[in-house]
Formats: structure tokens, sequence, C-alpha cells
């Protein structure tokens, strides 16, 4: 047992497996650094770590517990966040269709994001999701032994864990973003249908929180 946690290298495989999925903070941060460049995307990537941060606080404090007996609350705040995924996928897929049809006219409306606010927007991306306050509180509990005397600790130490490896992920995707930048600007239809995914994506995860329960 290292510092109360039960079984560290289940919980940092598990961590990595939980952290590739595809979610719209990764798929935010690696479209925003596509667009204009890695200091851009590492922004992003900030508000990301904030409210990841600020949700794993609020689940060590009880909040998973106050959304289980608040249902109103969970469900208002899963369905402004599912506005707000609706409403940057919906810019998106308008992004594209410009984009498509001036192929040779200059970069206006690439991508719909506001390259003085990547890190409020990516903050807002995380902080509207009440589904991420239950799973860090359910998951976070099964690798802490409940008689250790600093449980706190532990927590602390397992989002470290979880922050460093979203850290590394999110690198890969920004560069990985600006790598595909560069080869989409000699190809600009196929990066206009990179967009359209995008965008349709982001609206899949507005229908996928929407019809989340606390259950």
């Amino acid at each position: 047992m290292f510092y109360g946690i039960t079984d560290l290298t289940t919980y940092i495989l598990g961590s990595i497996f939980i952290v590739l999925l595809p979610g719209p903070n990764s798929l935010y941060v690696m479209a925003i650094a596509s667009r204009f460049g890695v200091a851009t995307g590492y922004r992003g990537a900030c508000g990301i770590f904030v409210g990841d941060t600020i949700l794993m606080l609020l689940s060590a404090s009880g909040v998973a517990s106050l959304l289980h007996t608040m249902p109103a609350l969970f469900m208002f705040i899963k369905y402004a966040g599912a506005a707000y995924l609706a409403w940057i996928g919906i810019g998106l897929l308008r992004s594209a269709i410009v984009r498509w049809r001036r192929e040779a006219a200059d970069e206006t409306g690439q991508v719909s994001v506001d390259a003085g606010r990547p890190f409020h927007k990516a903050l807002v991306i995380s902080l509207m999701n009440p589904k991420a306050i239950l799973f860090f509180i359910s998951f976070f509990i099964q690798f802490v032994d409940p008689s250790y005397a600093h449980p706190g600790l532990s927590f602390l130490i397992l989002g470290v864990i979880v922050q460093i490896l979203s850290a590394l992920y999110l690198s890969m995707l920004i560069f990985g973003g600006v790598h595909l930048a560069r080869q989409f600007r000699a190809h600009r239809r196929s990066s206009s249908l990179a967009i359209g995914l995008v965008g349709v994506a982001f609206i899949g995860f507005c229908f996928k929180l929407a019809t989340a329960t606390l259950g």
C-alpha cells in the first residue's frame, strides 16, 4: 500500500485507458492547436487542467453526494453543458462549410474558436460535466484504503497522477494537431472535412451528456 492507495499499478493502468478515451476536452485542445499553434493549444490544456482539478476537489468535498440528493441541480448542469458543446459543434460545422465553399480564400472561419480565450472555453467544457464529478469520486474511492489516517493525501496523489497522464496525452494531441494542420494547409478540402468531423463529434458529445443519468 502506498500512502493509503491500495493498488497503484492497477490505478495507473486504468487511468491511462480513461485518459485515452476521446472526449470534448481533448478534441477541443487538438482543434485549437491545429488552428492557432502550440502555445494556444497549451493555454487550452491549462483550462482543462484547472477544470479537472476543480472537479476533483468538488468530488472529494462531497459535491457528488449533493448531486445525488439534488437531481434538479444535476439536470441543470447537464443540459447547460450539453448546450455549450452543441454550440461549439455547430460553430465548427458552419466553419467547415464556409471553408469548403471558399477553398482558395483566406482562413476566415476555419475553426470557430477565439484565439484569445482558449483557456476559458476549455475550462467551461471541463466544468460543465456533472458526470465527471461522480466519476472522479467513484473511481478514486476504489483505490483508497478507508482505514488510512489521511485519505485526503491519497486523493491528492491519485489526482496528480491523472493530471500527469492527461498532460502527456494532451501534449501529444497538441503537437499532432499542429503537424496535421501543416498537411491540411496543402489540402484545404481535407481540412474542411476534418473540421466538420470534429463538429459532428462535439454534437455527439452533446447528446451523450444530455442523456446521462445519475446512475
